[in-house]
């Protein structure tokens, strides 16, 4: 089985460079898909594409807007699981925006702005505290200076059929993010009936301040999605 990781907005792929490793020790055939961040249709295919290329099953795991492109992409037959990570975990009908509206704004979503292409940036300066404040200064500093920015395409369009609804998922809930609010993640894991729910004195970049939790969440709905198929 293969194990995909999605990573969300203001990321790349290696944003799971704490994660991978401990994955491939374990023995699984890990990928990490690089979104283009255009639009949440254009990462779903693109996240699809990936599915397409590996020969068995696959567990999906997002993280943060990476939990809406699995959320669609999950529907295909190869995907038996889904792993969210501070992710939003929408319903049908719902978008990131939609998602953000249900309580007033986290002091890192207000450092969120547009620029003339329509694309979402993190205030440079602010990024540290809004993203990843648990994290050492240097490694802010370089998330903050390499971050790729998303579409606002990405957070307004809505989610078609979830993939939750017919594949069993788990969450990680972080209970420091500055971005998603907490309570708001709490009450996704709970909408989407996760199988197990585990909570962090994390922000919301918990792969990479806490990934021996976080890897092994994953390994165990791996796990369980293995014996599942036998």
């Amino acid at each position: 089985m293969a194990i995909i990781l999605v990573h969300g907005a203001w990321g790349d792929g290696s944003h799971w460079r704490h994660i991978i490793p401990i994955l491939d020790k374990a023995g699984y055939a890990v990928r990490a898909v690089q979104n283009p961040l255009t639009s949440l249709e254009d990462d779903i295919n693109k996240t699809i594409d990936l599915i397409d290329a590996q020969e068995g099953k696959v567990l999906l795991v997002g993280h943060s807007y990476g939990g809406t492109v699995i959320t669609g992409a999950g529907n295909h037959d190869k995907v038996v699981g889904l792993v969210y990570i501070a992710a939003f975990a929408p319903d049908e009908g719902d978008s990131v925006i939609s998602i953000f509206d249900r309580r007033e704004r986290t002091s890192g979503a207000a450092s969120i702005y547009p620029d003339a292409k329509a694309f979402l940036w993190i205030k440079y300066s602010q990024f540290h505290a809004a993203f990843c404040h648990d994290l050492s200064e240097d490694d802010g500093l370089v998330m903050s200076l390499t971050q790729k920015p998303s579409h606002a395409k990405c957070f307004q369009e809505k989610t078609q059929t979830p993939a939750w609804k017919t594949r069993p998922s788990w969450y990680q809930v972080s209970d420091q993010d500055h971005v998603i609010p907490p309570v708001t993640e709490k009450e996704m894991a709970e909408a989407i009936r996760a199988r197990k729910i585990i909570h962090l004195d994390a922000s919301h970049t918990s792969m990479s301040s806490h990934p021996q939790e976080v890897a092994a969440l994953i390994l165990e709905a791996a796990e369980e999605c293995v014996t599942a198929q036998i």
